[in-house]
C-alpha cells in the first residue's frame, strides 16, 4: 500500500486538479526551454521498501506543502539514516531538493526511489521532471541525453498508471515541444490529448491549445484555453494559463482581464488565496504590468493557510523580494530574502528568464 504522500503540484506547468505546474501547463515549462537548448546544439523489479510511518510522514508532508525545506530535509535525513531503503522518503527528499532547484541532488534521490519501487508511476514522473530541469540548466550536448531520459520516465509513468493525469500532461507537453530526434511529435501529443479527455478534460483542452499554438492556429488555441476554464474544477488556475497565453502574444488587455478573472475565481475557491495567485503575480511581473497588484497577490498567498508544494513559500518570498527591490523598497526586499533563507538556507534561485511566460 502506498504511503499517504502529499499531492503532486498541479500542472504549473506545471503545476489542474491533478498535474504539475509545467508542466499548470504553462508554455514556459522546463520542457519548452529544454527543447531550445537541444536545438541550439542541434525493467528489473525492486523490493517494495517500507513506507515512512505516518507519525513521521505527516510533518514532512506539511513541510513540503508550506515550503519549510530545511525542516523537511532534517526530518527525512534522520528517517533515512534509520531506514535507507524507504522509497517514499527518498521521493519526498527528491521533491524538496526539486523545490530548492538542486537538480543533481533531486535526481540522486529520485533515482533511488525508482530503484527501490520501480512500479510506482509517480516516482518515475518526478524523476523525469528532475532530469528535465537539470537538462534545462546546463544547455550543453548533455541535454540531448537527458531529454531522452525525460521521455523515458514520462512514458514509463503513463505505462504504469494510464489514468495518471500528471504524467499524461507532462508527457503530452514533452511530445508537443520536443523535436522528433528525442521522441517528440504532434501525433504522439494528439494521442495523449485524447487519453486526457477521459481523465482530465481541462488538461486535455490545454494540451490541445498548445498544439494549436505551435501550429500557429491562434484562434483554435485561444478557444481551447477558454474551454479549459469551463472544464476545470479549479478555474483560477485555468484562467492564469489563459492569461499566460495572452502574455506570450502580447495581448495585454486580454491578459489583464484573464488575470483578474483568475483572482476573482480564487476568492470563490474552496481554498482561496492559493497558488494561482503566485502564477498571476509571475505573469504580471514578467510582463511589466501592475507591479503593485503582483506584490499584493504574493503577500496574500504568503498569509494564506492554503499554500502548496507547487509554490513553496521560500520561492514566493524570493519573488516578492525582487519585486520590492524593483519598487525601491530595499528594507522590505531584505526582509523577504531573510524570510526565504529561514525556510531554505540552500536555496539560490537562478536569475529569472527574460521574456518567458
Amino acid at each position: 500500500m502506498r504511503a499517504n504522500l502529499p499531492p503532486a503540484p498541479e500542472h504549473r506547468i506545471g503545476r489542474n486538479g491533478h498535474g504539475w505546474n509545467p508542466v499548470r501547463i504553462l508554455y514556459s515549462s522546463t520542457l519548452f526551454h529544454l527543447v531550445l537548448a537541444i536545438l541550439c546544439i542541434s525493467p528489473a523489479l525492486g523490493a517494495h521498501a517500507a513506507s515512512i510511518p505516518n507519525s513521521t510522514l505527516q510533518p514532512v508532508s506539511a513541510d513540503l506543502m508550506t515550503g519549510k525545506a530545511d525542516d523537511a530535509i532534517s526530518r527525512l535525513s534522520s528517517s533515512l539514516a534509520q531506514n535507507p531503503g524507504d522509497a517514499a522518503a527518498h521521493n519526498l527528499l527528491c521533491r524538496v531538493y526539486y523545490q530548492e532547484e538542486r537538480w543533481d541532488d533531486a535526481i540522486h534521490e529520485c533515482e533511488i526511489a525508482v530503484r527501490l519501487m520501480p512500479l510506482d508511476s509517480d516516482y518515475h514522473l518526478w524523476l523525469g521532471r528532475a532530469y528535465g530541469e537539470k537538462a534545462d540548466s546546463i544547455h550543453s550536448i548533455k541535454a540531448y541525453g537527458l531529454a531522452k531520459k525525460v521521455r523515458d520516465e514520462f512514458e514509463r509513468a503513463v505505462q504504469l498508471e494510464g489514468g495518471n493525469v500528471d504524467a499524461l500532461s507532462d508527457l503530452g507537453e514533452f511530445y508537443t515541444a520536443a523535436p522528433g530526434i528525442v521522441g517528440g511529435g504532434k501525433k504522439k501529443a494528439q494521442g495523449v490529448a485524447q487519453a486526457l479527455e477521459q481523465y482530465g478534460p481541462a488538461q486535455a483542452h490545454q494540451l490541445k491549445g498548445h498544439l494549436a499554438e505551435k501550429d500557429k492556429n491562434y484562434t483554435l488555441a485561444e478557444s481551447e484555453f477558454k474551454a479549459a476554464v469551463e472544464a476545470s474544477d479549479q478555474p483560477a488556475d485555468a484562467w492564469m494559463t489563459l492569461a499566460s497565453y495572452y502574455a506570450r502574444h502580447r495581448q495585454w488587455d486580454q491578459m489583464l482581464e484573464a488575470v483578474h478573472a483568475g483572482i476573482e475565481a480564487d476568492t470563490k475557491a474552496r481554498k482561496p488565496h492559493g497558488p494561482a495567485l503566485v502564477d498571476g503575480a509571475g505573469i504580471l511581473s514578467r510582463s511589466n504590468q501592475q507591479p503593485q497588484l503582483a506584490i499584493q497577490l504574493l503577500k496574500l498567498y504568503l498569509a494564506s493557510p492554503n499554500k502548496s508544494a507547487d509554490s513553496p513559500a521560500f520561492q514566493v518570498h524570493s519573488q516578492l523580494s525582487r519585486l520590492l527591490e524593483q519598487q525601491g523598497d530595499h528594507d522590505g526586499a531584505q526582509q523577504q530574502m531573510e524570510a526565504a533563507a529561514a525556510l531554505a538556507h540552500a536555496y539560490h534561485p537562478a536569475p529569472p528568464r527574460s521574456g518567458s511566460q
